[in-house]
């Protein structure tokens, strides 16, 4: 039938990523369990990848392969006199004898589904040499009669042994073969492994095709919206504003309130760009800067911070009364005197003047006003940005955390904010944080959009050529 899914068995030595290449393919980190220890899957499980509804695929992840050469000497000897039986013919007696449900238990579920898929994926972890027991392990499974797709994984690892295998594999007939790594699958990984399935199932090829642009769709579908939820934090925290006597003791409070307000909806945004990723919340902590503690935001007031990420503390009256705060003072009148306040303005520069100039006149009357500075801005803008560029290429058999680089964008470093954080800085209403006020405009809808494109466009380039 056309519409039957078409079936593929993972199958391999024990240990090798079979369980974790299958979380990645499915974008689920709880399919089954992923260990270091060895034997981990000891029964058949499987998954159904849909498009629109239709199932296209039917994943099943099997044990692993144990005793390869004992089996192979065991088959080898099954032959009757005068017989000379093909592999299948071979394997039917061994799936009907006692040793199939005793001695040879796993590799015979194995075998089992193999013989009942459409193929198989034949995973390898690439860091291991190449021993005997793996090609015992292949000459089994060609018995089935099924194709086989070898899966070069963990390759971005270092220490694999690609070119040895590749080698071994060829000497066996495989020539084609898929580079992968469940871990940190390449960006065109799964297109690759499809089409390469393509080529050994050409009457497949309509539903794998089908595959490989849901994908592409979706990890596109998946940037933009994690490109929103950045902008809707960058406009939140930029137009946020709140007033405050001028008495030191009120001031210390409301600068702190702030602090924890901003800590807090970027961690909201960290939640919600794992939840799109579909990653656990653990998996973005780190006991390295940018992050503290195992929670994002600890550290974003700490000038320490900004220094190692390279962020730059903007000139004028406002940045420079709050270096190494990260919190805007914006002072009245009555407390410093209409002649200081206003010789801050004359003092600072071009855009502070049209930033917090009127502003100020209106804030004669003792009151200080918070907002946040433009340096923390920057770091929000570079912290998301690059966590999102890590759950992009992170694969969903990683157990460890997510682990940030150093980031190399220039422009959110040293270069003029965009116009839409400038125009938030004008309406207070357009953020969320602890507003009762707060109104989802058409107009801060448009600049969310404005600033979601202008940070697709810098992820773009950032893309490797």
């Amino acid at each position: 039938m056309t519409n039957k899914p078409l079936t593929l068995a993972l199958v391999g030595h024990t240990n090798v990523g079979k369980t974790s290449l299958l979380r990645t393919l499915t974008r689920d980190v709880g399919f089954g369990e992923v260990s270091h220890r060895p034997s981990t899957t000891r029964h058949v499980e499987g998954a159904r990848l849909s498009v629109e509804g239709e199932p296209l695929l039917e994943l099943y992840d099997t044990p692993g392969l144990e005793d390869a050469i004992a089996l192979l000497d065991y088959l080898e000897r099954l032959d009757r006199p005068g017989e000379r039986l093909d592999g299948p013919a071979r394997l039917a007696r061994f799936l009907d004898s006692s040793e199939a449900r005793q001695r040879f238990e796993q590799e015979a579920k194995v075998l089992r589904q193999l013989q009942a898929s459409d193929a198989g994926l034949y995973v390898i972890d690439a860091r291991e040499p190449v021993l005997a027991k793996y090609r015992d392990e292949l000459t089994v499974l060609a018995m089935c009669g099924r194709p086989l797709l070898p899966v070069l994984n963990f390759v971005a690892n270092d220490a694999h042994r690609e070119p040895e295998w590749r080698e071994a594999l060829a000497r066996l007939g495989l020539h084609a073969l898929v580079r992968f790594d469940s871990v940190a699958p390449p960006e065109d990984g799964e297109q690759r492994l499809y089409e390469s399935l393509a080529l050994l199932l050409e009457k497949a090829r309509p539903k794998l095709q089908r595959l490989v642009d849901d994908h592409n769709t979706q990890r596109q579908a998946r940037r933009e919206a994690g490109m929103r939820l950045i902008a809707e934090l960058l406009i939140d925290c930029a137009a946020c504003r709140r007033s405050v006597p001028a008495e030191p003791a009120a001031e210390k409070a409301a600068i702190e309130g702030l602090r924890q307000s901003i800590r807090l909806r970027e961690q909201n945004c960290v939640e919600a760009l794992l939840r799109l990723y579909a990653f656990r919340p653990q998996d973005a902590h780190s006991q390295d800067l940018p992050l503290l503690d195992g929670r994002w935001g600890d550290d974003l007031f700490n000038p320490q911070t900004l220094k190692q990420l390279g962020v730059k503390v903007g000139g004028g009256m406002a940045a420079g009364a709050a270096t190494g705060a990260g919190i805007d003072l914006l002072l009245g009148g009555l407390t410093l005197g209409a002649a200081a306040a206003l010789g801050a303005i004359v003092g600072g520069s071009a855009q502070t003047l049209r930033n917090y100039g009127s502003r100020l006149k209106g804030k004669l009357r003792g009151e200080r006003e918070l907002t946040v500075d433009d340096a923390v801005l920057r770091l929000l803008a570079l912290r998301q940005q690059m966590l999102l560029d890590a759950l992009n290429s992170r694969g969903h058999a990683a157990v460890d955390a997510v682990k940030l680089a150093a980031p190399q964008d220039t422009a959110w470093r040293d270069g003029k904010l965009p116009d839409a954080l400038n125009n938030a800085r004008a309406y207070p209403q357009w953020s969320s944080i602890g507003n009762a006020n707060w109104r989802d405009t058409a107009e801060r809808r448009a600049e969310v959009d404005d600033l979601a494109a202008r940070l697709l466009k810098d992820a773009a380039k950032r893309q490797p050529v």
